[in-house]
């Protein structure tokens, strides 16, 4: 795997502090928001730099029961190109149902919805990986998501289902840290558990982001700052291995530069901890 370092997520709304910030390794723009004959100044400025760039999709819908759409693909495809990437990521999620094979109006989610976990969502699963997987000039890296339930008869772990998809296709995996945090607090399922069963050589890199509980329901919100749960997580997933990347995420309620230097530093220490714990 490429090693990338340490990574935010490019956001027009503090491009200038990540202009700024130090030890900035790379960036993930989401790629559905450039365009990649008009790419951003800023983001053009940090490509000049030598600055790694990875669009990171979120509109594929790879979980979805239809295949992937080709126009999509050749989007996803032409950002990777536009920005020299070295991989690009998607998720494991569907974002919309229906239309005229189901008789009912084709809807759009607005969210990324979670798989059930049975042997025929994997299969179908698999196969629109692999249509992707062809379409992309780059390997194809997808990520766990945040969920709020559990569809009745799931047959598959969310460890087992990803080993299961890597094994079949190859895929590279996207772990975020924060997700499972999520899914332990609104599901039950213990971070450690899924991380001894995941299979952590396809790790590509990974996401730490921010979150609130509110009424005993964690919210992914992307917009609060980065808490010691999540952070415990990211150091108990680098005792297990070295990540070639780990990337801070944040959406909403944008901090001033003091608060993002900060967040980056605390990813570095548990990091740093995380290496000499192992020469220990």
């Amino acid at each position: 795997m490429q090693h990338l370092g340490t990574g935010i997520g490019w956001r027009p709304e503090i491009a200038d502090a990540i202009a700024e910030l130090p030890g900035v390794d790379w960036v993930e723009v989401v790629a559905e928001n450039i365009c990649p004959g008009h790419l951003p100044d800023a983001l053009r400025e940090l490509r000049a730099r030598g600055t790694t760039v990875i669009p990171h999709g979120v509109s594929l819908g790879l979980g979805g029961a239809d295949r992937p759409d080709t126009g999509r693909l050749t989007a996803l495809a032409e950002r990777a190109t536009a920005l020299d990437a070295p991989l690009v990521s998607e998720h494991i999620a569907f974002v919309r149902a229906g239309g005229p094979l189901t008789a009912s109006p084709r809807m759009e989610a607005g969210h990324l919805l979670p798989v059930p976990r049975t042997r025929d969502a994997l299969d179908v699963l698999c196969e629109n990986v692999r249509i992707a997987q062809d379409a992309l000039p780059v390997p194809l890296a997808l990520e766990n998501i945040a969920a709020l339930i559990n569809w009745p008869g799931e047959e598959l772990t969310e460890a087992r289902f990803l080993t299961e998809l890597v094994e079949r296709t190859g895929v590279r995996l996207l772990i975020d840290v924060a997700n499972l945090h999520t899914n332990h607090v609104n599901r039950g399922e213990d971070p450690a558990v899924a991380l001894d069963g995941l299979p952590l050589e396809a790790l590509a890199y990974v996401h730490v982001a921010g979150g609130v509980e509110r009424d005993g329901v964690w919210h992914d919100s992307h917009a609060h700052p980065v808490t010691r749960p999540v952070l415990d997580v990211l150091a108990a997933l680098c005792a297990r291995t070295t990540p070639p990347g780990v990337l801070l995420e944040r959406d909403e309620d944008f901090p001033g530069y003091g608060e993002l230097a900060g967040e980056l530093d605390a990813i570095r220490r548990v990091r740093k901890e995380a290496c000499r714990a192992e020469a220990a």
